[in-house]
């Protein structure tokens, strides 16, 4: 949320998340695009070669800002267009080459420049070819809901905990038009607040018996029964 990470550490960052999910789609950060059109089209088809299944595209100015705090400044409406085209145009290369590669298109204008502006830039984003929008940050039940009548095509709403936008409910937000939610925070906050309470326990010399899952829930979870199944086959 700073853009102080590159194209290419993030790409890298892909390729280690992309072969250990296997069969699961994800979908990659790409910020700006790191660029001109040319480069939003390196990105895309750079993500699409580490196993990315999608990408998110934001119409913010370089270096992008969290879309829930201060301080970010989002291009032109026609330079931010112009980066959804480019992509657009990359992943139909890569549909003419037998692959494909989802394109979310995000919007940061609802904070600098308004309602109006921030579901214009979707609708022209959809037209574009975006596969799916997402319009970051809307500030109540009621400018969700108009996004998604606005707005034709799939859509996508950010729960982010203590945010700017309502946390609500996968049924509901599936009544109101959204598509996909994504939880961006959801498992760090809990994890580090975890963390947190395990490292205050040991310094005070504390058990963790309640806090800890079970030995065997830990090696599932890291893959041990999957690597003694392989194994079995050189025994």
């Amino acid at each position: 949320d700073t853009q102080f990470l590159s194209y290419g550490e993030m790409q890298a960052a892909a390729r280690v998340i992309t072969s250990s999910l296997q069969a699961i789609p994800c979908i990659g950060d790409g910020d700006t695009g790191y660029g001109n059109p040319m480069n939003v089209q390196r990105t895309v088809h750079g993500y699409h070669q580490v196993g990315l299944a999608g990408i998110m595209l934001e119409d913010q100015v370089s270096p992008k800002r969290c879309g829930h705090v201060a301080g970010k400044s989002v291009v032109g409406r026609e330079e931010a267009v112009q980066r959804i085209r480019a992509a657009v145009l990359a992943r139909e290369e890569i549909r003419a080459q037998g692959g494909d590669m989802i394109i979310l298109a995000r919007t940061d204008a609802r904070g600098t420049d308004g309602m109006d502006e921030a579901i214009e830039r979707c609708r022209r984003f959809r037209e574009e070819g975006a596969d799916i929008t997402f319009l970051e940050a809307p500030e109540s039940v009621e400018e969700m809901r108009e996004y998604c009548d606005k707005v034709e095509g799939p859509k996508l709403a950010n729960m982010l905990e203590n945010g700017l936008t309502p946390i609500l409910p996968p049924k509901e937000l599936a009544e109101m038009g959204y598509t996909i939610a994504a939880y961006p925070l959801s498992l760090l906050a809990a994890s580090i607040h975890a963390m947190d309470q395990a490292l205050s326990r040991l310094a005070l010399g504390e058990p963790l018996d309640d806090i800890l899952c079970s030995f065997s829930r830990t090696k599932e979870a890291v893959g041990f029964s999957e690597y003694a199944k392989r194994e079995e086959q050189f025994r």
